[in-house]
């Protein structure tokens, strides 16, 4: 029985980046209530998610606060919300395959319980609650590293590319600098196709940028200087051993 429990699992397993030491917990995690219901079992996968909701947003948080030390809190809070979320956890669920694992009963099999976002999202949680119980925070943080990690990055530049302008405000204001500044600088081009040179100054430095708007040449600027104010700083050794190595 073990055997076959471990063979089941195995695809998931690497999925999530972590080896189960108790088998039968990670098929606790991705079992749904309608199953137990059905079938009688003990217990199904709701305390786990309970277990993993709390796990996952100590996790996050630790990671935003260490990884992102100028970060604000408001920033980090708003960062954990949108990768802890049940729409991202269903999303995450999918890439890794839960669906094909989730015992259902019959009713909600028939219903596309597979595919349903809440049912996802709770045994994504659970699986981290499992983790845990299973082989403590190392556990837990290895899947959170293999699966969660990745959606953070993509989450950061998102955010910037949505808003750069509003980010390079939040940028400046938190290092002690003035709101940015823009100016059209240029306008060429015919008069149905003109062509819009906006500089943006910000933080003692400036930058410009080219495009059909205004809106979107100082979108441009914005992103421009957030890539380079962001940028991590070129250490002197690092700097010296490129010299020796050109």
């Amino acid at each position: 029985m073990l055997f076959m429990i471990s063979s089941v699992y195995k695809k998931l397993e690497h999925a999530i980046g972590y080896r189960f030491k108790k088998k039968a917990l990670l098929e606790l995690a991705v079992t749904h209530p309608s199953y137990r219901y059905e079938n009688g079992t003990d217990d199904d996968n709701q305390r786990l998610e309970y277990l993993g909701d709390a796990v996952l947003s100590l996790i996050s948080a630790e990671h935003l606060f260490k990884s992102n030390p100028d970060a604000r809190e408001g920033d980090m809070s708003k960062l954990r919300s949108r990768l802890t979320q049940d729409r991202k956890l269903a999303q995450i669920g999918a890439s890794i395959g839960i669906s094909e694992y989730l015992r259902l009963g019959v009713g909600e099999c028939k219903n596309g319980g597979a595919e349903r976002a809440s049912n996802l999202a709770d045994a994504v949680e659970a699986i981290i609650g499992a983790a845990w119980v299973d082989g403590g925070a190392r556990a837990a943080n290895k899947i959170f590293k293999k699966v969660f990690l990745p959606e953070l990055g993509g989450l950061k530049a998102a955010k910037t590319k949505s808003n750069p302008k509003g980010e390079l405000q939040e940028y400046a204001q938190s290092h002690g600098h003035n709101i940015p500044e823009y100016d059209t600088i240029e306008t060429a081009g015919l008069e149905h196709k003109r062509i819009f040179t906006v500089e943006v100054k910000a933080c003692g430095q400036s930058w410009t940028a080219k495009a059909g708007s205004k809106r979107e040449a100082e979108r441009k600027a914005a992103l421009h200087a957030l890539e380079e104010l962001s940028a991590p700083p070129i250490q002197q050794e690092d700097f010296t051993e490129s010299l020796r190595t050109e």
